[in-house]
């Protein structure tokens, strides 16, 4: 029997993914922080927070919230799953491609494939937002944004690949260049222990 949602006995496994995702790589225009654990999605969960920070200017931000449930679930054909939101806005020669859907999630799929990060179960949606200004602010430029909802069922047991997958498509978004092969200028990510939910 699965345990009830939130109680803090976690199964070892799920302890450990968590740690591997707390332990990812970033870049040093990441920041990332550890939420609170959202209640009622699954019995078990884990919540992290990035920006994409360039010069005090954020060009990014997302979550990525790490599900499981022991027993399975039979829509996510797996015992974990990843569930994703990735926003930024868009330079304006980019927001007019009518392929930026089609792109946006094309650049997820790269991410899971360059980290190896193997999965199942894919589903998501690609929304590209313009807001204009009216009345009082009518002089201010419009801006268009584009926001990845995404989940997936990872079936390698490697939650760190999916960590830095997710961290990738949000540096995309956001217009980073992709490092280096080598992962030259990546630093730890900071310990958040003290920010778990207990």
């Amino acid at each position: 029997m699965a345990a009830a949602v939130g109680e803090t006995e976690e199964p070892a496994e799920f302890r450990r993914a968590v740690e591997e995702m707390r332990a990812a790589v970033l870049r040093p225009e990441i920041e990332i922080e550890e939420l609170p654990r959202p209640r009622n999605l699954a019995p078990f969960s884990a919540a992290f927070s990035a920006d994409v920070v360039v010069d005090d200017d954020e060009l990014g931000s997302g979550r990525i919230v790490l599900l499981h449930d022991p027993a399975g679930h039979e829509a996510w054909e797996g015992t974990f799953r990843c569930v994703t939101l990735s926003r930024a806005e868009l330079e304006p020669e980019m927001a007019t491609d009518p392929l930026l859907p089609e792109v946006g999630w094309t650049w997820l799929t790269e991410a899971l494939h360059l980290h190896g990060a193997r999965y199942t179960a894919p589903s998501g949606t690609v929304t590209r937002a313009t807001s204009q200004g009216f009345g009082g602010l009518e002089g201010q430029i419009a801006r268009t944004e584009i926001e990845v909802r995404a989940s997936w069922t990872p079936v390698d047991g490697d939650p760190a690949r999916h960590m830095a997958a997710w961290l990738d498509l949000l540096c995309t978004c956001a217009g980073l260049p992709p490092l280096p092969a080598g992962g030259d200028g990546v630093v730890p990510m900071p310990s958040r222990s003290g920010q778990r939910d207990r």
